[in-house]
């Protein structure tokens, strides 16, 4: 197995116009800390590891993100500024100050209701917009790929962005995988419901919904989620609405709108 290149080190450029600051993560992709000579500011630049820059299926995903954050525009989606084509990929982000819910969470356990209903509002708006703009799902909702500075939420990370219809099997990520994403069968925009509900679970208890299995199960196929009310005290509705996010059958999960709705009660 070939060695993975190291991240690019302060000071290099990665392209012309865009100095390395700090490498922020690696993944599927490289990110990077970048500062834009043109703009004057700092922006974050999302590029392929050094090993996939020749993987034409990896090139093509990266593109598809780009393409599709070109067509939004959304207080809570994050902000493409543009795309570098040559010599490889680059999408090149806003950057965003703020910490992940993850962060958050780790930090202080679990968000209280006046932080919680805010938090499910902007991301039942984000991906209500998604749906009804673009025709796209996220389908990996998760505390991670939400950016949460003063009270104001925002959805990243729309690399495994699709249209409705059929699944990948396990794409996304193990433990807040719905039900039809651990199976392969066709995702929709219950899909995307499913995985606001285990964000709002996660934040509401600070404990996941669920967990990934050491021998590669799932646990979502083999149990119902837990009321979220087992751990916390919240109102009975809004227990009610998170829930049935969780339902298994993505029929019986409420509408983006929906939950919207009830979340907007208590802001």
């Amino acid at each position: 197995m070939s060695k993975v290149a190291p991240p690019l080190p302060a000071g290099r450029w990665l392209t012309p116009g865009y100095k390395v600051l700090a490498c922020l993560s690696r993944g599927m992709a490289d990110v990077y800390d970048v500062w834009s000579k043109e703009r004057e500011c700092r922006c974050v630049a999302k590029v392929l590891q050094p090993d996939r820059v020749n993987d034409t299926k990896a090139q093509r995903r990266l593109l598809r993100e780009g393409l599709l954050l070109r067509e939004l525009s959304h207080p809570h989606i994050v902000r493409l500024y543009e795309i570098l084509w040559e010599p490889s990929p680059v999408l090149i982000l806003e950057t965003l100050t703020g910490a992940t819910l993850s962060h958050i969470i780790k930090k202080h356990h679990r968000l209280g209701l006046t932080d919680l209903a805010p938090l499910g509002i902007h991301v039942c708006s984000a991906i209500h917009y998604l749906h009804h703009h673009a025709e796209f799902l996220h389908l990996d909702l998760k505390p991670s790929n939400i950016v949460c500075e003063q009270g104001h939420a925002k959805v990243i990370d729309f690399s495994i962005a699709q249209r409705p219809g059929q699944g990948h099997k396990g794409a996304g990520t193990r433990a807040y995988l719905a039900p039809e994403q651990a199976r392969g069968d066709l995702v929709t925009p219950a899909t995307d419901v499913w995985g606001i509900g285990v964000v709002l679970f996660e934040a509401a208890t600070g404990r996941k919904a669920f967990h990934a299995g050491n021998n590669g199960d799932y646990e979502q196929l083999t149990r119902r989620a837990e009321s979220v009310g087992n751990y916390c005290r919240l109102p009975v509705q809004l227990t009610t609405a998170i829930d049935s996010c969780l339902e298994p059958d993505p029929k019986h999960r409420p509408r983006v709108d929906e939950l919207a709705k009830t979340l907007n009660r208590w802001t």
